[in-house]
C-alpha cells in the first residue's frame, strides 16, 4: 500500500532527526507537483527551523521505496511523484482480502424489539452495523454479529397483551410484524391504558419464565424477512430470557460487589440500593453513582448491560445455543437452554446503538475497568448514530406516526422501477434491477454520512443517478461492465502508451486498500463510502475526458496496446467497484 510505505519511510527518517513521529500522508493538491504530500508546518517549533528546510532535510534523509521516482520539496510540504509504470502495475492488481488477524470482534446491531415491524429509524443502525462487519472482515479481522432479542421488555409484553385483549386474529394478507404493530399503537391510544396495566405484568412475568416464545419467534420471523431484504447478515442471535435462566445478571453482579466502587449505601436517597460510582472512570459526573439493583430488589437496565458485556469479552459464562429454524439465514444460531455451551470471549465489541445511549454504553466500559480488566474496557467500542429523519419528519412507533422499513424499500422499489424504464426500456430484468437500486439507494444513503451527523432521508435525492448516491455508484460500475461485454477478450497491455489520463485514473484506484483499512480502524463505513464517490467520479471524468471536440479517452478503438491497457484499467475499476459496494452492502448491477 503506497501511503502506509510512505508513512513509514518518513517515520523512520524523522526518527533519524529525533523525533519518533508518524505523520499523514495524502493526495497532493492537483496544482501542486507529485502525486502525494506530507505537511511539515507541526514540527518547525520542536525542530527550531522552517518547514520548508525541514523539506529538504528529510528528503536527504529518506530511503525512498522503490516506487517513487521523486521527492520534491514544495513550501512546508514533502511531495512524492509516483513512477508510472509502478503507479500502473499496482492499479491493475487483483483486489484481495487482507490476510486474517488473531482476535474476535463481535459486533452487536439491529436488536429491534420484538413487537413490531421495522420503521425507518432502524434503517441506519442495521446499514451501519452491516457494513462495518463486512469491512472489518475484508480488513482481515475474525468477526461475529449478533442481534439480541429484548423478548422480556415491555413492548414485547404490550405487543402480546394486546393481540389477546382485543381479540385479534390474523388473517394473513399483511405481514405479521405490521398485524402486531397496529396492536401495540391501539393499545397506546386506549383510553384505558393506564387500567390495563396489572394484565399488561402478567404477560411480562410469563416472558421472563420463557412461557410465550413462540409468539414472539412468530414477529421476530416477520421482522427478519425485512433484515432479509436489506441485505444483512447475522451470526447469532442472543435472547434476553435466556440470559434471565442462565443468572447472567448475578454472577455479574458477584464480580461487581468485589470492587470497592461498588456497595450499598445505608442511608440517602440510595439507602438499600446495589449502587456503583463510576467517578474514577467517567470524571467529571455531577452525581457519580448509578444503581444497579432497586432497593426492592429489580436490576437497572445498566446491570443487565453489562452482564451482557461480560458474556461478550469471556468474563461470564452459561449461555447454550442451537441451530435457528428459518427461511433467510441457513448458518444462524441462538441461544436456547438446550443447547451447546458457547462464550464469544471476544477481544473488541461494537455496539450499533443512537448517540441517546451514550451514557449507559459508558458505564458498560467503566464496569469492565472496575472489575480489573481496562483493556477490555478499551476494547468496548460504542458506535454512535445520530437519528433518521424521513423527507424532514421525525418518527415515533408508539405514537404510531413511523414508517416501516417495508414501505420504505416498497416506495423505493416502485420509483426505481419507473427510472430504469425511463433510462432503459429494453432491460432484460426491469424488476430486478429496481430491486437493486432501490436497495443501494437506501443503503448507500444510510452510511455515506458521518454517524454523528443527523440524516433526512428523501427519496428523490437517494434514487439519483447524479452525485452522491447509491445508484450514481452502480451506475459507473454498470457502465464499465458494458464496456468489457463489448470488448470480450483482450491481450496484454502496453504500460509505455500511457497518457496523463490513465495515469490519473490509476491514482485513484490506488487508495482502495487505504480507505478499507482506514473504515475499519476508524469503525464507520463513511470512509469507504466517499472513497467509492471519488473513485466513480474519476471514472467519469475519464470516460467522459474531451481534446477539442473528440473524446480524449476511447477504450474499444484505441491503438493496439493502449486499448489493452485501458481495458485492464476499466476492469480493475469494476472490480473495485464491485467490491467496495459489496463491503458496503450494496448490489453491484451490471445494467441498469
Amino acid at each position: 500500500m503506497v501511503r502506509r510505505a510512505l508513512e513509514e519511510a518518513v517515520h523512520e527518517a524523522l526518527k533519524e532527526m529525533g523525533l519518533d513521529l508518524r505523520l499523514k500522508v495524502a493526495k497532493a493538491p492537483k496544482d501542486k507537483p507529485g502525486d502525494y504530500g506530507v505537511p511539515l508546518f507541526a514540527l518547525a517549533k520542536e525542530l527550531k527551523k522552517p518547514p520548508q528546510a525541514i523539506a529538504e532535510e528529510l528528503k536527504g534523509r529518506l530511503r525512498l521505496p522503490p516506487f517513487v521516482e521523486e521527492a520534491i520539496p514544495v513550501g512546508g510540504y514533502l511531495n512524492f511523484r509516483l513512477s508510472t509504470e509502478a503507479l500502473l502495475k499496482e492499479a491493475l492488481k487483483e483486489r484481495k482480502p487482507f490476510p486474517k488477524r488473531e482476535g474476535l470482534v463481535l459486533i452487536e446491531h439491529t436488536s429491534v424489539n420484538p413487537n413490531k415491524e421495522l420503521h425507518v429509524g432502524h434503517l441506519r443502525n442495521i446499514a451501519l452495523g452491516d457494513a462495518l462487519a463486512r469491512i472489518l472482515a475484508y480488513a482481515g479481522r475474525e468477526v461475529l454479529v449478533l442481534n439480541y432479542i429484548d423478548d422480556t421488555g415491555r413492548q414485547a409484553a404490550e405487543t402480546l397483551f394486546a393481540l389477546r385483549h382485543y381479540g385479534l386474529t390474523w388473517d394473513g394478507k399483511e405481514k405479521y410484524d405490521h398485524f402486531a404493530g397496529r396492536a401495540y399503537v391501539r393499545l397506546h391510544q386506549d383510553p384505558e391504558y393506564e387500567r390495563l396495566q396489572p394484565a399488561i405484568e402478567e404477560v411480562l412475568h410469563a416472558l421472563e419464565r420463557g412461557e410465550l416464545r413462540e409468539e414472539v419467534n412468530r414477529i421476530l420471523l416477520a421482522q427478519m424477512a425485512t433484515m432479509h431484504a436489506l441485505n444483512a447478515h447475522y451470526d447469532l442471535l442472543v435472547w434476553e430470557s435466556d440470559i434471565v435462566r442462565a443468572g447472567l445478571l448475578g454472577k455479574a453482579l458477584e464480580l461487581l460487589e468485589k470492587s470497592p466502587h461498588v456497595f450499598r449505601p445505608t442511608e440517602g436517597k440510595y439507602a438499600g440500593a446495589l449502587v456503583m460510582d463510576a467517578s474514577p472512570f467517567i470524571p467529571g459526573l455531577e452525581d457519580p453513582y448509578f444503581v444497579l439493583v432497586r432497593s426492592g430488589g429489580a436490576a437497572t437496565y445498566y446491570a443487565k448491560d453489562i452482564a451482557f458485556q461480560f458474556w461478550k469479552m469471556g468474563l461470564l459464562e452459561g449461555l447454550r445455543f442451537r441451530p435457528y429454524e428459518n427461511p433467510y439465514y441457513p448458518g444462524l444460531r441462538t441461544s436456547a437452554p438446550e443447547g451447546e455451551a458457547y462464550t464469544p470471549k471476544a477481544r473488541e465489541t461494537i455496539n450499533v446503538i443512537d448517540v441517546r445511549q451514550s451514557h449507559p454504553q459508558a458505564l458498560v466500559r467503566a464496569a469492565l475497568a472496575l472489575v480489573g480488566h481496562p483493556e477490555l474496557a478499551q476494547g468496548a467500542f460504542h458506535l454512535a448514530y445520530e437519528t433518521v429523519l424521513l423527507e424532514g419528519k421525525q418518527m415515533s412507533g408508539r405514537k404510531g406516526l413511523a414508517v416501516s422499513v417495508d414501505e420504505v424499500l416498497e416506495e423505493a422499489r416502485k420509483r426505481a422501477l419507473a427510472i430504469v424504464e425511463e433510462k432503459n426500456p429494453g432491460h432484460p430484468n426491469k424488476e430486478e434491477a429496481a430491486r437493486m437500486v432501490a436497495l443501494g439507494a437506501i443503503r448507500f444513503a444510510m452510511v455515506k454520512t458521518e454517524p454523528k451527523k443527523q440524516i433526512d432521508f428523501r427519496y428523490a435525492e437517494a434514487l439519483s443517478f447524479e452525485g452522491d448516491t447509491g445508484p450514481y455508484l452502480q451506475y459507473a460500475h454498470a457502465r464499465a461492465h458494458s464496456i468489457l461485454r463489448k470488448a470480450e477478450a483482450w491481450g496484454s497491455p502496453d504500460l509505455a502508451q500511457a497518457t496523463p489520463y490513465e495515469r490519473e485514473l490509476a491514482l485513484a484506484l490506488l487508495d482502495f486498500e487505504e480507505a478499507v483499512l482506514e473504515a475499519a480502524e476508524e469503525k464507520t463505513p463513511h470512509v469507504l463510502a466517499q472513497y467509492l464517490l471519488d473513485l466513480a467520479a474519476a471514472w467519469n471524468a475519464y470516460y467522459n475526458a474531451k481534446e477539442g471536440d473528440r473524446p480524449a479517452t476511447p477504450v474499444l478503438t484505441a491503438p493496439p496496446g493502449l486499448r489493452e491497457l485501458r481495458l485492464e484499467l476499466v476492469r480493475s475499476l469494476k472490480e473495485t467497484l464491485r467490491t467496495g459496494l459489496g463491503l458496503l452492502g450494496l448490489p453491484a448491477p451490471e445494467v441498469m
